[in-house]
């Protein structure tokens, strides 16, 4: 037996807890049942989606945040803002987290990572952050792309574990690196996913074939990942959510708070945050982040 197939053995013995069942979250957990592993709890804050995940994955539904990591040997959190994190990381969300391993997948300020990474430190348990730049597919189907943050020794533990979530793997460095590094990837792919907008909402404007006009882009330097996940769904006005307006307008906060406390110009970044604050504004944000493109289509966005 190869030391990597022992320590995968050893992986799929080890009892997982997941705490936040969004998109994501509820994803990762059915793949990783899939492959082989017990999902021992679950838990969010919505107690009929907690019921139905753990029904569908045989797992016990947590009642609180302290159940569901007193059941396992890995807990991994998948939370919608630092709010939530800190809600967990708490003496008495912790509970008895001591000999637990966290792995923290939420798109979250640097601090908030940091801050839970020494909250679980103090009570005994080791973390890692594992920040995510994929969507809904990867995550059940195990082809994330992982920035991974924290101890090094501690990475290459559970790497087998992560190998399973993933396509690609990069370690980052200490804890808060990663969720540095996911604040600029979501920074500028926000910026890129406005630009699409308002180019294609201007081509529309110019009574430009849009078909045409995406074509050309993507032979140009007006060519981006962006434009294949985004613009088909721009043009026809399929929002439904992968990625929502909401965070990207967090997302975006976030990495124009990392600029402001450096004293780092990022105007483009502002403006972007801005239009995802108005779909939020206007009762949008729940739509894909391809709803940018409501504000910049003419007739769109009249009310």
């Amino acid at each position: 037996m190869t030391p990597e197939t022992w320590n995968l053995l050893q992986m799929t013995d080890k009892k997982i807890s997941f705490i936040g069942l969004g998109r994501m979250g509820a994803n990762m957990a059915r793949h990783l049942k899939d492959s082989g592993y017990t999902i021992a709890s679950v838990y969010d804050v919505s107690k009929e989606l907690t019921s139905s995940i753990a029904e569908e994955l045989s797992a016990t539904a947590a009642s609180t945040t302290a159940e569901a990591i007193e059941a396992a040997d890995i807990v991994f959190t998948v939370v919608t803002d630092d709010a939530a994190m800190r809600s967990i990381f708490t003496c008495k969300g912790l509970g008895n987290a001591a000999g637990r391993l966290f792995i923290n997948c939420a798109t979250l300020s640097p601090h908030a990572h940091t801050s839970a990474a020494n909250a679980a430190a103090t009570a005994g348990a080791e973390t890692l952050e594992a920040a995510m730049a994929s969507s809904i597919p990867q995550a059940r189907s195990g082809s994330l792309y992982l920035m991974i943050g924290g101890k090094e020794a501690v990475f290459e533990t559970y790497k087998p574990l992560l190998q399973d979530l993933s396509s690609d793997l990069e370690y980052i460095g200490p804890v808060g690196s990663a969720a540095k590094v996911k604040a600029l990837v979501n920074m500028v792919m926000n910026i890129n996913t406005a630009a699409l907008a308002e180019g294609l909402g201007l081509g529309d404007a110019l009574g430009l074939d849009l078909e045409k006009l995406t074509k050309v882009f993507s032979k140009t330097g007006a060519n981006s990942r962006v434009l294949e996940t985004d613009a088909e769904d721009m043009l026809i006005r399929d929002h439904d959510c992968f990625f929502s307006a909401a965070h990207a307008a967090k997302d975006s906060g976030i990495a124009n708070a990392l600029a402001a406390e450096n004293d780092v110009s990022v105007p483009l970044s502002q403006a972007t945050e801005a239009q995802y604050q108005k779909l939020i504004a206007s009762g949008k944000g729940e739509l894909d982040k391809s709803a940018v493109a409501e504000l910049t289509f003419k007739g769109r966005n009249e009310s």
